[in-house]
């Protein structure tokens, strides 16, 4: 058996394959059993030999039989190479313990696979280079995140004190978030409250879902701040804090995010107004967040401006709006 792909192990496990697996690709098994595994990872791990059946290395789409022992090892991850970089960061507020920021659409948080640099983690070592070790070096400072292409507020620790204490506050959802989106489509009603749970996609393994096989409780609180031609304007305060929450759980209610183009309106084009058709990203904005300084306990609230091209889009939609309600009070001559 070779051994090329299993030094530096930082997990083991074996899968048994239950009947229902029977007949499935190995890579596709692997990564419905674990899903933290996406299929693509499944693939390379399997490939360096650090997922074998029955002690035998296969290929990735090797089918399975009921009764079969995959033994997988997962490797520590290689660690990325963080060189401090320029890259422009809007500050909000700074101190000895934090900083607050507006992060900008299109801008990936820390190197990773396709993104090896040009990161927000890459900017920070730039100007805090102080940070490099806080929280680890895969992630320096870092103790939220937010999507490449969504804009808004993050707070990034300064020290250890800081990184743990905030990292706490994350996991006992003590720190409150604000979001602003536009949604496909006029909503019904003035509020609501969206209590849909949230797992892997059962099929994407890089997407979630709201019936997936595996999920967790999830919960979106939501109101209309306007509405528009074929358009709303949402305020939303997540009560938990899943990966894609307000994406999954707009797209869940038929109201997708404009611009996602991971759970949006995909083939279903019809009644789309057309000015939501040229967007290039989802039109999601972290607006708001307050918390409790980690050292001082002084109550903090923080706002990030709308990014531009949100706001010329929220601008258009209100001058058609005006336009269609003055042809509509327009007597006949």
């Amino acid at each position: 058996m070779s051994t090329k792909g299993v030094l530096n192990i930082r997990e083991s496990l074996v899968i048994e394959v239950p009947e229902a697996d029977f007949g499935k690709r190995l890579d596709r098994a692997v990564s419905e059993a674990m899903p933290d595994i996406s299929r693509n990872v499944a693939s390379s791990l399997i490939k360096n030999g650090n997922i074998t059946i029955d002690d035998e290395i296969k290929k990735p789409g090797h089918r399975v039989k009921a009764g079969d022992l995959i033994s997988v090892n997962i490797p520590f991850p290689t660690p990325a190479s963080f060189d401090p970089e320029p890259i422009p960061i809007d500050l909000i507020y700074e101190d000895d313990d934090l900083i607050v920021l507006n992060k900008p659409p299109g801008l990936v948080i820390h190197p990773a696979p396709g993104h090896p640099s040009g990161t927000l983690a890459n900017g920070l070592l730039h100007r805090f280079p102080g940070i490099f070790d806080i929280g680890g070096t895969q992630r320096p400072g870092i103790v939220h995140r937010l999507d490449k292409d969504t804009s808004g507020v993050m707070i990034v620790a300064k020290t250890s004190l800081a990184h743990e204490r905030l990292s706490e506050k994350f996991k006992n959802r003590e720190i409150k978030k604000i979001y602003t989106a536009l949604v496909h489509y006029e909503m019904k009603a003035e509020s609501g409250e969206i209590l849909l749970p949230i797992g892997r996609h059962k099929i994407h393994r890089k997407k979630m879902s709201t019936v997936s096989r595996k999920t967790r409780r999830a919960v979106t609180l939501w109101k209309v701040r306007d509405i528009f031609h074929g358009a709303s304007l949402l305020e939303l305060n997540l009560k938990t804090g899943r990966t894609h929450q307000i994406r999954v759980h707009c797209a869940a209610i038929g109201h997708p995010v404009a611009g996602d183009a991971t759970y949006g309106v995909g083939g279903k084009k019809k009644n789309i107004n057309p000015l939501l058709e040229l967007i290039q990203r989802q039109m999601l904005h972290a607006w708001k967040i307050s918390f409790q300084h980690p050292r001082t306990m002084e109550p903090l609230f923080f706002q990030a401006p709308i990014p531009d091209d949100m706001n010329d889009l929220i601008g258009k939609l209100e001058n058609q709006k005006k336009s269609d309600h003055d042809i509509f009070e327009k007597p006949n001559p």
